[in-house]
């Protein structure tokens, strides 16, 4: 910064108020010598000064001389500058409000000296001099700068006999615009004729973002009938979009243009040209351009730099992408794309589209299983509450229940709050976050790899992988090892009893009837007493009663009491050899547990329950005779036919002998009254032992699914863990399921047999990583029971055609939505169809940590999983070929599955071939391809790249000499470097070469690529 002499009042006169229409830019801002103590002050930029009043029409502060420095946007913060000087002074820090009013001081300050002013007079000086010298045509078009110098290079191209006027083949392009300061910019590209002199607006993308904020991409492509000759120019255009609003907001960034004829002869694989401000004397950025080949293109008018498999160029979006259907912009987001040229085996070339896509679902799933979750235990807390008084046994176990349920609710609701907030700002969960206790629902580094591949004989064809961090709750860690091992820990408890849900259900309804019909019958009955002999109201009061009565005996008469009242003896008498300390603080021993009231330990008969019910119905037939008697419809008292009900007239109505013997005409209450009060009082203990006896099955299920599975720190773990896991299915099904809506077979598929979900581990079998495979296989398990549905969306906004979460822990069901359109177009028999989903996990340890493990550890984990899991997919294909024997490609599944056995059976160290297979039959079966290590960014970019390249070899003729070269390539420049840089901020995967040495060969990166990245 220089200091001079200046006279001080001159510089009050330019810093007041009344001159502000002469300056550059002014505003308030954050201003400060240190970044931490930064002050609002209002600065007034003129020229090459910037003075800084203490606020506006204030005291003059301060004057800036902006020579000999350097103006920087920070990396951290796109709201902050810093303006530091070649004379060594303290920099000056600055705040802006946004990063839009941040990107347009940035543009004022660097603008604001002199050598700029200086370039800015002799760039005006040369056009004033040009634009003198040309003739009227040209003085006409002068504006169209992107047009200078066609002239000359069309009467070369006369001269040596080329038509400038001839048409160009189908263009394919990739246009990168590098060091452009913005945050969100829209790409437009239009092409110029240049000998008419007219403007064509060919494409616009949509808003994109950069990976680093300066880079956007977009590929180009012109159609075989499109007018693009040889003369014309292409015209790219940057405009800054504002932060996202309802009404977003574009302002001019830069431009510049190139030649076709340019392009097509460069030597170089791509042409740079510099993007420069509306009067073309500022440099804001720099475009790259790459031609890409494709049939049609002459393979000898290519330099040979062209010629060789190598990265064409690394996009992010575009509106000629076939993947801009709603359902594609609903489910995946912030695409990241890479295009490849390879040559095939016949010497011609393909097109390799390598995509890496986030998805909204890694937030919006989560989000919905904690809602499930918490209404799941919200309603358990108030069943257990509804069932009344128990004993103090029983009543220490609902508060146990509740006490479980509660400190779930609690976390979960936490939990869902703090997604709420990060889902409005992000879809993305990185591998440095996997510990954080509030992201343990969200999957890590989640994201879809789709391959696109083109070839002169075919249309474009998808290959998709869903990638992601290994399912496990990495914030409660491993010490005690993961799920598997900590359930069978607690499988080992002892329940006398285990209920189903339907049984549950309906203890849930024989509860409501009881309360419902047990005041009726009395009611009835009293009603029956206060009534005369002769009275009309009598046989309809009679018969009502009669209806009610034998309602409530068909309904208790139900097994599921009479086995939930044998099951209650065998938990007391268990009880009461063990003591338990609840959470409400009492102690349970052999004294409490024979305490008087509900669920108490008593003797047990189990005929009991058959007299308990059956007096009910003899209590009832003794009024019914009573009546007919008082009538006088029976001369003599009927006679009971049945010894058990003589036997039980004796036992339970020993009021019935005295009233044969007295008088006739005695009132009518006074023989009645002894018989309504036996059948309340029968009615009164089946009521009691049916609701102690339903109670224990509601209750037992509550236990069953709380309690008996662990403390509540397990059910996070588990809920979690399957939350990362249906993320990622539901993401590759919805894949899936967008690329086969035209395949019958797949649809077919889908309704009979139901989809395959196959996914590949890389986890090793030693350290942490055991317990990760614990929890992923325990995840993957649990998604057997998850069922989707394909229902019609509402609209085709993308918020509508996110998939939706209904039902209960154990029964949970996907509705996956289409456009109308798509929806129409399915058969009828899978609308609304429930799809099944069968999970297969193959996991195989690739680093040095499995190594360890094979020679001084245990990798029997890793071989049972794989050998159970094999099983599920043989019988998934054996159900298959039963069910659609026609179908493609399912009768060559049974040499695959042998060479599967074989593999498995072979026990060879890092048998990698098992992965290979397993993946091969998942696509032969349409299946949902998932790969999965620690964290989704090393490990899986070794496989995912492998596969690639395999696919493309197998399928697609690549070349063999070209394999290594593809994969190296894809390694190196593809999409997965890419996913490390957002993950760790470094380009550099996370292997040592000591690492390496222990890897097998094909996992290999290439030099350069490694290194530690965190």
């Amino acid at each position: 910064m220089k200091k001079m002499r200046v006279n001080k009042s001159q510089l009050l006169y330019l810093a007041r108020e009344e001159t502000s229409g002469n300056v550059q830019k002014e505003g308030t801002l954050r201003i400060g010598r240190q970044n931490r103590a930064l002050t609002d002050r209002f600065c007034r930029l003129r020229g090459n000064l910037l003075f800084i009043l203490e606020k506006q029409g204030g005291e003059l502060q301060e004057v800036l001389l902006l020579e000999r420095c350097e103006v920087i946007r920070f990396p951290d913060d796109n709201r902050q500058l810093t303006v530091s000087f070649e004379s060594g002074d303290s920099p000056i820090f600055l705040e802006l409000s946004n990063s839009a009013e941040c990107v347009s001081w940035l543009v004022a300050l660097r603008d604001a000296n002199t050598e700029t002013l200086r370039r800015r007079i002799v760039c005006l000086y040369t056009i004033i001099n040009a634009h003198s010298a040309q003739n009227m045509e040209q003085h006409t078009h002068a504006a169209a700068q992107c047009i200078k110098g066609d002239q000359y290079m069309e009467h070369n191209e006369d001269a040596s006999g080329v038509d400038s006027a001839a048409e160009v083949p189908p263009l394919h392009l990739s246009v990168e615009c590098r060091g452009v300061v913005a945050a969100r910019v829209q790409i437009q590209v239009s092409v110029i004729d240049t000998h008419t002199h007219t403007v064509r607006k060919h494409c616009c993308t949509e808003i994109v973002k950069g990976l680093d904020g300066s880079v956007f991409l977009t590929p180009v492509c012109f159609s075989g009938d499109y007018p693009l000759c040889h003369h014309s120019r292409i015209k790219v255009t940057l405009y800054h979009v504002e932060e996202a609003t309802a009404q977003s907001t574009m302002s001019f960034l830069g431009f510049t243009s190139f030649s076709i004829r340019d392009l097509l002869r460069s030597k170089e694989p791509r042409v740079s040209v510099s993007l420069r401000t509306m009067d073309g004397l500022n440099k804001v950025g720099e475009v790259n351009v790459s031609h890409l080949q494709m049939e049609g293109d002459s393979d000898d008018k290519l330099p040979p730099e062209h010629k060789c498999p190598a990265l064409c160029d690394h996009l992010h979006s575009s509106v000629h992408s076939k993947e801009n259907s709603p359902m594609m912009r609903a489910v995946l987001c912030s695409q990241v794309c890479k295009v490849y040229r390879f040559q095939m085996e016949d010497q011609r070339w393909m097109l390799v589209r390598e995509q890496l896509s986030e998805t909204p679902l890694s937030f919006s799933l989560p989000k919905q299983i904690l809602s499930v979750l918490i209404q799941e235990h919200t309603n358990r807390v108030q069943e257990v509450k509804e069932l009344g008084d128990l004993s103090p046994h029983w009543d220490g176990v609902r508060h146990d229940v509740g006490s479980h349920c509660n400190s779930l609710i609690g976390c979960y609701e936490e939990t869902f709050e703090e997604l709420d907030k990060l889902s409005a700002l992000s879809c993305f969960k990185s591998s440095n976050t996997k510990s954080d206790r509030h992201l343990q629902f969200v999957p890590t580094n989640l994201h879809a790899q789709r391959m696109e591949v083109t070839n002169p004989d075919s249309r474009g064809m998808w290959y998709d992988v869903i990638t992601f961090g290994a399912p496990a709750d990495h914030h409660q860690a491993f010490k005690h090892g993961g799920l598997k091992r900590l359930l069978s820990k607690h499988a080992n408890r002892d329940s006398s009893a285990s209920y189903s849900q339907e049984e549950t259900l309906r203890a849930k309804e024989l509860l409501s009837s009881m309360a419902h019909l047990q005041p009726l019958i009395f009611g009835l009955a009293e009603e029956l007493l206060s009534l005369e002999a002769n009275s009309a109201q009598l046989p309809e009061v009679l018969d009502s009663l009669t209806q009610q009565t034998e309602l409530f005996v068909h309904a208790v008469k139900d097994e599921l009491v009479k086995s939930a009242l044998l099951a209650i003896h065998s938990q007391c008498t268990a009880i009461c050899n063990s003591s338990h300390i609840h959470s409400n603080g009492l102690v349970c021993d052999n004294l409490s547990a024979n305490q008087g009231g509900h669920l108490s330990l008593q003797e047990y008969d189990e005929e009991e329950w058959d007299r308990a019910w059956a007096n009910v119905a003899i209590s009832l037939n003794c009024i019914i005779v009573m009546v007919d008697r008082l009538q006088g419809r029976e001369e003599q008292p009927q006679q009971l036919t049945s010894s058990e009900q003589q036997e039980a007239m004796r036992d339970n109505n020993p009021q019935t002998n005295e009233s044969r013997s007295s008088s006739f005409y005695a009132s009518w209450q006074e023989h009645l009254l002894p018989l309504v009060v036996t059948l309340r009082d029968c009615v009164r203990e089946v009521v009691g032992k049916a609701r102690d006896a339903m109670s224990f099955v509601v209750l037992q299920r509550a236990v069953a699914l709380t309690l008996d599975q662990g403390p509540a720190q397990i059910h996070q773990r588990r809920h979690s863990v399957f939350s990362q896991t249906l993320s990622a299915v539901v993401c590759g099904f919805m894949l899936k399921l967008h690329d086969g809506l035209e395949d019958h077979e797949f649809l077919l598929q889908l309704h009979s047999v139901g989809i395959l979900a196959q996914f590949e581990s890389l986890l090793s079998t030693y350290g942490d990583e055991l317990g990760m495979l614990e929890d992923m296989e325990v995840g993957v398990a649990d998604l057997s029971r998850v069922s989707l549905v394909i229902i019609e969306g509402k609209t085709e906004e993308p918020e509508d055609l996110l998939p939706t979460l209904s039902g209960t822990w154990g029964s949970l069901v996907v509705k996956v939505p289409l456009p109308l359109e798509s929806f129409s177009s399915l058969p009828q028999e899978l609308k609304g169809c429930l799809i099944r989903i069968h999970p297969v996990v193959f996991n195989i340890g690739i680093n040095q940590q499995q190594s360890l493990a094979e020679r001084f550890g245990d990798s029997s984990l890793q071989e049972r999983v794989n050998q159970q899991n094999c099983e599920l997919l043989k019988a998934y294909c054996n159900t298959l070929r039963d069910k659609l024997p026609e179908m493609a490609g399912v009768q060559t599944l049974s040499n695959l599955l042998l060479s599967l056995d074989q593999s498995l059976e072979s026990r060879k160290r890092k048998n990698v071939e098992v992965l290979w297979i397993a993946a091969m039959v998942c696509r032969e079966v349409n299946g949902i391809r998932l790969t999965s290590c620690k964290s989704a960014k090393d490990r899986t970019a070794m496989s995912v790249t492998l596969e690639q390249c395999v696919l493309l070899r197998e399928r697609h003729s690549l070349s063999q000499q070209h394999f290594s070269t593809a994969l190296d390539c894809m390694r190196r420049e593809g999409c997965r470097m890419e996913n490390v840089q957002k993950n760790v901020g470094k380009r550099k995967f996370a292997f040592s070469s000591v690492q390496l040495l222990t890897f097998p060969r094909l996992y290999r990166p290439p030099d350069g690529s490694y290194g530690f990245s965190q």
